[in-house]
């Protein structure tokens, strides 16, 4: 890992120890192997928009649903999701999970291959 710079995440202690997925209703354990905050559901990997600026502020007041769009890579490999928000259009990274649907993502890596917008 050349240079890599330190992203500041807030630490905190989860209110919850799951949440459910507003996509798809699976419920979420908050842990995820890989990262301090779990912001996606491993499945479908929807999301909600809650954090603004730093992950795990919360302070987001949209609270609408974030669509995975597609992923991109950093200079040292890690992947990361593009989330759009389906209520007020911001577009956000978040880093992958370990135990991320790998068929899901690689369904959204190949979407600019195929030319169009598939179903996860």
């Amino acid at each position: 890992m050349r240079g890599r710079i330190r992203r500041p995440q807030r630490r905190k202690e989860p209110r919850a120890a799951t949440f459910r997925c507003a996509s798809c209703r699976m419920d979420v354990s908050m842990r995820a192997p890989g990262t301090a905050h779990r912001n996606h559901c491993p499945s479908c990997l929807g999301s909600l928009h809650l954090d603004r600026r730093v992950p795990g502020d919360r302070a987001a007041g949209c609270g609408g649903r974030m669509e995975a769009l597609g992923v991109t890579v950093r200079d040292d490999g890690e992947w990361l999701l593009i989330h759009e928000c389906r209520r007020c259009g911001v577009l956000s990274a978040n880093r992958i999970a370990g135990d991320d649907n790998a068929l899901a993502l690689m369904r959204l890596a190949m979407r600019p291959l195929s030319g169009s917008r598939l179903s996860i």
